[in-house]
């Protein structure tokens, strides 16, 4: 790689979709910057919010709205402006939107759930996913329970990141790394997919794009093609749709990784001798 190469300032990828899940503005633990500075690298035919955008739970007890959250607001609009179909999914979070589902403001919708076809004829069902998680659905005491001892695990997620950074280290997600090593999460994440899985069989859909669980991941469930959006408050990852139909999962630490050994690659390039 030449250092004209390595300099050349970056473009926006054109990509057909985007999908994001999960982002909670108006709680202390999204990470608005982030999601802002990944939308500025795109240009999207369509982008679907797969739920929980907005935190609604939250803004019960009391606003924490800063400028940064604002501001994926108005990326969003911007995106819309310049001909990004926006298509708004509810989730529980931001449950009081559904009684305006079928909305149609532009280029905006606002839907409960979609089927998107991919470039390559595939049918995915786009929901958020809390309409097969059980505890949602049945048991709201223990999901707000749980939402509690979520969010000091986030708490904690957020002083770690904070020293790390400080340190010169990237993003790195304590709750995330919890969920695959206690064995209930882990159990709850596999039986979530089977049931939504499940859905997409009776339904004759090729597979599913959710969110709900906070964990990204691309995998086949039985015949089905199972694909999570993950969240922007632990592990900051996304779903890209490319020209061919191919469906990439991105995450943040990756990004940031690849970065880092760009600016080392452009260090050397640049030392005399």
């Amino acid at each position: 790689m030449t250092r004209a190469e390595l300099a050349k300032p970056s473009r926006k990828q054109r990509v057909r979709t985007l999908w994001i899940s999960d982002v909670h503005l108006g709680t202390r633990d999204c990470q608005a910057e982030h999601l802002s500075q990944f939308l500025k690298g795109y240009h999207a035919d369509r982008i679907y919010l797969v739920g929980d955008i907005i935190d609604g739970w939250k803004m019960r007890g009391g606003m924490f709205w800063p400028q940064a959250h604002t501001n994926v607001i108005r990326r969003l609009l911007t995106m819309s402006k310049r001909g990004t179909e926006v298509i708004y999914v509810t989730g529980n979070h931001d449950e009081f939107l559904r009684r305006y589902s079928k909305l149609i403001l532009g280029n905006i919708q606002l839907v409960d759930e979609a089927v998107h076809v991919t470039a390559d004829g595939r049918k995915l069902l786009v929901i958020h996913g809390d309409q097969f998680d059980v505890i949602t659905r049945y048991h709201r005491w223990l999901a707000f329970l749980g939402d509690s001892a979520y969010e000091f695990t986030l708490t904690l997620n957020r002083w770690l990141n904070h020293w790390r950074a400080r340190y010169g280290y990237g993003y790195w997600s304590l709750s995330a790394y919890l969920k695959h090593k206690v064995k209930t999460a882990v159990n709850f994440i596999s039986d979530f997919e089977e049931a939504i899985a499940h859905e997409c069989v009776k339904r004759g859909l090729d597979g599913v794009v959710c969110g709900h669980i906070h964990h990204a991941e691309i995998r086949q469930v039985g015949e089905v093609e199972y694909l999570n959006c993950g969240d922007w408050v632990e592990s900051c990852t996304a779903l890209i749709e490319h020209w061919d139909g191919t469906i990439e999962l991105y995450r943040l630490a990756d990004a940031q990784a690849r970065e880092a050994q760009l600016k080392l690659d452009l260090q050397k390039v640049t030392q005399p001798g």
